[in-house]
C-alpha cells in the first residue's frame, strides 16, 4: 500500500472528508511520526506496533572497488517492531500473490 492508496482508501470511508483533507490529515500524522523519531522519542501505537530508534555503531567496512578499509559513521535507523494482534492477523491473512480464479495449466479430463 503507498501513501496515495491510504488517502484514496481513508478518503472513500470516511465520505464526509474530502479528499484534500484525508491527504492533509495523513501528511500531518506521518510528519509528526516522523519527527518525534528524530528527536529521539519512542512511538507505540496499541494493537498496531511501535516504531524506535535503533543505533548502529561505527565499523570499519572495505571500499569493494579499491578494496581499502574505510571507517562507517555511527548511524540510527528507525526500527518498527509489530504487536501482538498485527502478528496474528497477519499469520492469519492469505497472501494474495496468487489470484484465487488462476487457471490450471493442468489438461481437464
Amino acid at each position: 500500500m503507498t501513501r496515495s492508496d491510504l488517502v484514496n482508501q481513508l478518503a472513500e470511508r470516511f465520505g464526509q472528508l474530502t479528499h484534500r483533507d484525508t491527504e492533509f490529515a495523513v501528511k500531518t500524522m506521518l510528519d509528526a511520526m516522523a519527527d518525534a523519531l528524530a528527536r529521539g522519542h519512542r512511538i507505540e501505537i496499541r494493537g498496531f506496533g511501535s516504531f524506535s530508534i535503533n543505533r548502529r555503531p561505527p565499523r570499519m567496512g572495505r571500499n569493494p572497488r579499491s578494496g581499502e578499509q574505510v571507517l562507517i559513521p555511527e548511524k540510527l535507523v528507525p526500527h518498527f517492531k509489530p504487536g501482538k494482534a498485527l502478528r496474528e492477523a497477519v499469520d492469519q491473512r492469505p497472501v494474495d500473490d496468487e489470484p484465487a480464479a488462476r487457471p490450471s495449466s493442468a489438461p481437464a479430463e
